[in-house]
């Protein structure tokens, strides 16, 4: 969807890289400015976000918002590549009902996920990595001992706009720091660093890490709660890898893959190809999508 306002030739393109207060910094390819929007935006309810592509005035004044891949709320955010998430094996134990809700919703919004998983030298998460890695979801898995597995991070960062999120406590700080040691982050204070801080909750930023920008990170808390329940029930099954392969197989056409006979999913699942755990979270998804308001939609 595209929030063209295109009556001025550009001055200048660019990427609004932080927000602040109404005030936007902007990286084009000469220099670093910081802009206002035109007032039209806010006449049509229309907000940038950080992430977008914009075009600038003479006056330096944003006019034209190039249309977005994608978006999220939490930070406000657009045209990211890829999403990663940081789950402990241990301290906290992870919320996989949780994690599959943020998954779906990611791939949803055509963003890449990528799982992390942190302190295995606690617990080695094997059944955690072949549960994920089965499903089709990339994952990760930090040792410190070995620099190779920060490195794999860190190369997939480069060119690339990511987030990073994760509960409180799964070494998220630890990790960026291992992979960018420029940022110095302190243990337990990210959210301070990357301008989340309670003096600066209107601020959103893209900090550069490894060669790409990563946008500055919410907990699981926040991150798109809502968003998942503004899914079309249609959609949410391709948004489970591991159930494509069994799509277009079932008996009925309208199959809702939940307990229908015939249906290639749930044969799956009986099987043991899919998750038992995978096939709860899609109903649960399901389920939730279905009840919602034909005015919602």
């Amino acid at each position: 969807m595209s929030c063209a306002e295109t009556e001025n030739p550009a001055a200048a393109r660019g990427r609004i890289i932080a927000s602040v207060g109404g005030l936007y910094t902007v990286e084009t390819s000469c220099n670093i400015c910081t802009c206002k929007a035109r007032g039209i935006f806010r006449k049509k309810g229309i907000i940038p976000y950080v992430g977008d592509y914009v075009n600038l005035s003479e006056d330096q004044v944003i006019y034209e918002i190039l249309p977005r891949r994608n978006a999220i709320l939490r930070p406000p955010v657009a045209n990211l590549d890829q999403i990663f998430f940081v789950v402990s094996s241990c301290k906290p134990s992870p919320n996989l009902q949780l994690l599959d809700s943020f998954l779906t919703v990611t791939i949803y919004l055509k963003i890449q996920p990528i799982l992390i998983l942190t302190k295995v030298d606690l617990d080695d998460a094997h059944e955690l990595y072949e549960l994920y890695d089965h499903a089709g979801i990339p994952v990760y898995i930090v040792d410190y001992e070995k620099p190779k597995s920060i490195a794999a991070i860190g190369a997939l960062m480069k060119n690339r706009t990511g987030m990073m999120t994760g509960n409180s406590g799964v070494g998220k700080t630890t990790l960026l720091n291992a992979i960018e040691p420029s940022l110095k982050l302190p243990v337990n204070a990210i959210s301070e660093k990357l301008g989340r801080g309670k003096h600066t909750t209107r601020e959103v930023r893209l900090f550069s890490c490894a060669g790409g920008y990563l946008a500055d990170t919410p907990g699981f808390s926040t991150f798109e709660v809502e968003q998942y329940v503004k899914m079309e029930k249609e959609r949410i099954a391709v948004c489970f890898p591991e159930f494509r392969p069994y799509l277009g197989r079932c008996r009925f056409l309208d199959c809702a893959h939940i307990c229908e006979k015939g249906c290639a999913v749930v044969e799956a699942v009986m099987a043991g190809k899919i998750a038992q755990s995978r096939h709860t979270a899609y109903c649960n998804l399901y389920q939730i999508a279905k009840q919602r308001k034909a005015w919602e939609k």
